[in-house]
């Protein structure tokens, strides 16, 4: 007969493979579960196909979170639908200025801080394909400083509420259908009858008499144009011929001039050099003039002595000529 079961074995057994259990999900899931997390709310407009719960949460690329909860409200009166989208950030995945994880939030009253703080600087969150292929999404946080901020206000088990900005799909789809509106609101047909009404006056307008004898009136001005340019060119070209032959002959002329007053200028040349060789002798002969004419000069000095010389010979003529007998006897006493 077997031995019946100790409950108390299979009771530390069962707790004993709990605890292992327990442990191995601390070590091995890298202590995710003892981490605090910041939660925070985002409504998308736009249809959240693709989106799934782990999708990556990411900013400027690098992930820092994951989708947590994906939810949709509806009004009582069904006029209005909201889509909240619940996110979970990891607080180690952001390093702040020292290079130290960012201080997770841990009453409401934080959260709401660092919610507005984000807010201030412009973060916003966009949808964004993480494949063509398969069409998954994940939430893309950017910096969208110029673009407004907008927020539902609703109280999502109190979360607090970060704003996001349509993607670049929805833009392009709400561009085409402001296109397609603005063109409805188009008076298409009003415009049709216009321009119908429009060629019709043309077309009665290019079948009109009126517009027979302007044409032919036209076509005789320019044939009478025609004609009197011809005749002008006939005209004018004996006197281009004419002035032509005259702008020859005086270039033949200049030609001519030139080569015959060439030697005369080289004979002026020559005789401005021989009278300029003449007034530096001429200046030299002065000069020499200048010196023999001045007061202390020699030629000055001889001609004194020599007035001196005639003034005493003509002294001894007229005392000879009074005392002829001085030539024996000597001067004497008068």
């Amino acid at each position: 007969m077997s031995k019946p079961a100790n409950p108390f074995a299979i009771g530390a057994f069962l707790v004993g493979a709990l605890i292992l259990l327990i442990i191995g999900v601390l070590v091995f899931g890298g202590g995710q579960f003892l981490k605090k997390k910041m939660q925070y709310v985002i409504f998308f407009d736009s249809a959240l196909n693709g989106l799934n719960v782990g999708a990556p949460v990411k900013l400027q690329g690098v992930q820092i979170g994951t989708v947590k909860e994906i939810s949709l409200e509806l009004a009582q009166d069904a006029r209005k639908i909201t889509k909240p989208v619940v996110i979970e950030i990891d607080p180690e995945a952001v390093l702040d200025s020292t290079g130290h994880p960012f201080h997770a939030a841990d009453s409401l009253e934080e959260r709401k801080k660092s919610a507005q703080q984000f807010i201030d600087a412009g973060l916003k969150a966009q949808l964004q394909t993480q494949s063509l292929l398969t069409g998954l999404l994940y939430v893309e946080f950017s910096f969208y400083r110029n673009t407004p901020v907008k927020l539902i206000g609703t109280n999502y088990k109190g979360l607090p509420e970060l704003p996001a900005v349509p993607s670049a799909v929805d833009q392009i789809k709400d561009a085409a259908e402001e296109v397609l509106t603005n063109i409805k609101q188009l008076p298409i047909e009003q415009i049709v009858n216009d321009f119908a009404v429009t060629l019709k006056e043309l077309r009665t307008m290019a079948t009109s008499e009126e517009l027979k004898k302007d044409r032919a009136t036209l076509s005789k001005t320019l044939k009478e144009t025609s004609v009197l340019i011809e005749n002008l060119n006939r005209d004018l070209t004996p006197l281009v011929a004419n002035l032509n032959g005259t702008m020859t002959d005086t270039r033949f002329m200049v030609n001519q001039f030139s080569q015959d007053i060439k030697p005369i200028l080289i004979s002026t040349e020559k005789t401005l050099g021989a009278a300029t060789s003449v007034l530096l002798e001429s200046k030299h002969a002065v000069g020499a003039v200048e010196a023999l004419a001045a007061p202390d000069a020699p030629l000055w000095q001889s001609l004194e002595a020599l007035r001196d010389a005639a003034q005493s010979t003509k002294q001894l003529t007229d005392y000879l000529e009074r005392h002829p007998d001085s030539i024996i006897y000597g001067k004497g006493k008068e």
